[in-house]
């Protein structure tokens, strides 16, 4: 019977020759499995940091460059199109040309534009430099989540995606409020922080041109293509990219993740202005409090995959939308009380970035054969930060401009609201489930041919 725990195609990336010993191959594969998660974990950590540290610099920003809510949402919604449009092109792109290409460029170029912005001078030169970084952000997503998802072992495949995605949520969340908040003190200028921040993608880009192997399938294609020794590929082993849209999961996830896109990126970008004029908090009270995000998105990226790989994919993803509904609920009622403020904001958070890692993650790239993971998971997550992310935030500020900075929290209740309903009609890819069944299946036909012989 086919292993039920392997997706069409499933390969690792290849670390031996073959007449290494089996348990020599092994052990290396382990290795890079290990080195290569970590080193795109951190990628993924700047990518949230270099994105996300304009929010609790934008109190500061707003004096100088004269700024306003509105625009503050039209800044985080350019930037999302932009990385939605991205993450479309780029998937498929790397599922093509291979991993190297893509990513590495990518890094390079949020790097630059993370430190270019400091320099700019009025609304529309930051509109420029935020689109452009959300081009590099978009193609760096779903490539590093393929990658991360082809070099895993399928048990630990869900922590594995939820381990390199977690680091968005600790460094651009939940260490960089605080980064953002104490810089400002140190230093004469919001400007020098984009600076600083800046720095470490260009070693992190150093170390994927070190590390970074490509997979079979996408070397294997490149070499077809070139008319190398490898000129017919395996059958089945490149499939029709009409297949993404074939498989439910992608389009439904598309879906739940438009919700939750709402919820996540109106929060991101308008809760540092939430707490300082709506509950009138210092900056420095505000970058704890936002600091709980972050540290809880970290643990929900890592904590919900890892559970889903024992209890399923879909019953995690509809307590996680239940629970959150209910911090955001109890989190309309409290004043500014800096512990409680924390605690349920903290709970919301494991709540939403667990499910966000669920969703661009395992839901999409088990659904589909294995060279075409980068391009199903980019689809999601392209459309969604297109609707999601770059209009929900438009929306959220045209909220709170002519109906108050409370109002936002209501905007990101009804965006959970919209993904727990879209969930509920999901298949189940969770290697533990499936296996399950199938197993279940086969005894059944056992029985009956018990039965009748």
């Amino acid at each position: 019977m086919k292993n039920p725990s392997s997706r069409p195609g499933d390969s690792k990336v290849p670390e031996a020759g073959p007449e290494a010993p089996a348990h020599e191959a092994t052990r290396s594969a382990r290795r890079y499995e290990v080195r290569i998660v970590a080193l795109l974990a951190v990628g993924f950590g700047l990518v949230g940091l270099d994105r996300n540290i304009i929010a609790p610099l934008f109190p500061a920003m707003v004096e100088e460059l004269g700024l306003t809510y509105q625009d503050l949402g039209i800044i985080s919604g350019v930037l999302a199109i932009f990385w939605g449009l991205a993450s479309i092109i780029a998937g498929n792109l790397s599922d093509r040309i291979g991993r190297r290409k893509v990513l590495i460029p990518a890094v390079v170029g949020f790097s630059l534009v993370c430190g270019f912005t400091g320099a700019v001078s009025g609304m529309g030169m930051l509109l420029v430099l935020r689109a452009a970084m959300g081009l590099f952000e978009g193609a760096y997503t779903p490539t590093s989540i393929a990658h991360t998802s082809e070099s895993s072992t399928p048990s630990r495949r869900g922590f594995n995606m939820g381990l390199q995605q977690s680091l968005f949520a600790l460094l651009g969340l939940g260490v960089g409020p605080i980064i953002a908040t104490q810089l400002l003190v140190v230093l004469s200028s919001w400007r020098w922080v984009f600076g600083l921040v800046a720095l470490p993608g260009f070693i992190v880009a150093f170390l994927l041109h070190r590390i970074l192997r490509e997979p079979e399938h996408t070397a294997g294609a490149r070499k077809v293509r070139a008319g190398g020794p490898t000129a017919e590929p395996e059958a089945g082993s490149h499939p029709s990219r009409r297949a993404i849209f074939a498989e439910r999961n992608v389009v439904l996830a598309t879906a739940v993740l438009f919700g939750n896109f709402s919820c996540v990126f109106v929060m991101i970008s308008l809760m540092p202005s939430y707490l300082t004029d709506h509950l009138d908090m210092p900056a420095t009270d505000m970058g704890f409090v936002l600091s709980a995000f972050g540290l809880g998105g970290f643990v929900g990226y890592i904590a919900l995959p890892a559970l889903s790989d024992r209890l399923g994919r879909k019953p995690v993803l509809f307590a996680a939308f239940v629970i959150g509904i209910a911090a955001l609920l109890v989190f309309r009622t409290l004043g500014a009380n800096l512990t409680a403020l924390f605690v349920v904001l903290f709970v919301a958070a494991v709540c939403e970035f667990g499910a966000l890692c669920l969703l661009t993650g395992p839901v999409v790239t088990e659904a589909v054969p294995a060279p075409l993971v980068a391009s199903a998971a980019g689809l999601p997550i392209g459309i969604g930060e297109i609707t999601g992310g770059g209009l929900t935030p438009v929306i959220g500020g045209f909220v709170a401009q002519h109906f108050g900075i409370q109002s936002i929290v209501v905007v990101a209740i009804a965006g959970l609201a919209i993904s727990l309903t879209m969930s509920l009609f999901l298949r189940e890819t969770a290697p533990v489930r499936t296996k399950t069944r199938n197993d279940g299946e086969s005894a059944r036909v056992g029985a009956a041919g018990v039965t009748t012989g």
